[in-house]
């Protein structure tokens, strides 16, 4: 644990992108709040690119998402870890939790556990165990799952507010390896905030449910917990997902960040529920980030989802 010359713990967070496509404002309001959440007391804000899901990269994105963010004028702390690069220190982490026969192979494809399942809807699917006690023997194994205690694991989000889960009812044992290699998103993102110190996640509400799961890993692998803090999504104004085109904030897009930064800046300020002065987006993008990291106040962010007014 890092701490300052007055021996008090300096806060640590992140902004993890998946350059599978340019970002968005969902994106910008991600940034912006872990940005200010972060630098408000004074601490680190890294960088992280989550490309693990390579069939899914696009080309040129991840250098796109970095001039974009430079041009909004955020700047971040130390090097840019690609988790793409780290394929080797996540397989240490699974021969351990192997060792320990924490998980287990998996034969099961997704239609046969929609067909035993129990749920509302098909993004919420529990794995009902069937291969806990090995596979059987017309089975090749798909993947690697933790093996899930029967427990309810609760946190106090930062935004949203006090939080629990019963992992074994709503969500079962959970895969951390791909039988064809990749590493699951809930084992890199652990492994990677705590070997870079991350000790405050803020991100998008998307990923409030996949929390726990992310506890009770860093409580298998003996990890420390991070503050959690997950900001209200941006929907469009029929309540569903804004197309691609409306939700481009990036220069590959064409957006023209010297004319229109300063607005979109401020634009996430009021989204997250800050008051910015009417005045301030005529300013220059690093005036605008100076003003939030002064004013920001984490009690006014909103924990309901809502549309992007520009």
């Amino acid at each position: 644990m890092m701490t300052t010359s007055n021996n008090e713990t300096l806060t640590i967070g992140r902004f993890a992108p998946s350059p599978t496509g340019p970002l968005h404002l969902g994106s910008l309001v991600a940034a912006l709040g872990s940005y200010l959440m972060t630098k408000r007391c004074g601490g680190l804000w890294l960088l992280r690119m989550e490309d693990l899901d390579l069939p899914r990269v696009v080309a040129g994105v991840a250098d796109d998402m970095l001039a974009t963010l430079e041009s909004l004028g955020f700047e971040w702390d130390g090097e840019i870890v690609y988790q793409s690069r780290r394929g080797d220190y996540y397989r240490e982490i699974v021969d351990r939790l192997v060792e320990r026969e924490l998980v287990y192979p998996c034969g099961c494809s997704r239609t046969e556990i929609a067909q035993v399942a129990s749920a509302p809807h098909d993004a919420a699917l529990v794995y009902p165990g069937t291969c806990r006690n090995g596979l059987s023997a017309h089975k090749t194994a798909r993947a690697l799952r933790v093996r899930v205690a029967d427990e309810t694991v609760t946190f106090a989000d930062l935004v949203m507010g006090a939080s629990a889960q019963d992992l074994g009812r709503e969500c079962g044992d959970f895969v951390i390896q791909r039988a064809d290699g990749p590493f699951a998103y809930h084992l890199a993102v652990v492994v990677d905030d705590a070997a870079a110190g991350v000790n405050q996640v803020v991100r998008g509400a998307d990923l409030l449910t996949s929390t726990p799961r992310q506890i009770y890993l860093q409580r298998l692998l003996g990890l420390p917990t991070p503050q959690y803090g997950h900001l209200p999504l941006v929907i469009g104004g029929n309540g569903g997902k804004l197309s691609k085109r409306e939700n481009a904030v990036s220069l590959a897009a064409g957006r023209d960040l010297r004319r229109e930064g300063g607005k979109l800046l401020v634009s996430a300020l009021r989204f997250l529920g800050q008051k910015p002065p009417a005045d301030l987006e005529r300013g220059a993008p690093s005036e605008i980030l100076q003003w939030g990291v002064a004013n920001f106040d984490p009690a006014a962010v909103p924990r309901v989802s809502a549309s992007f007014h520009l």
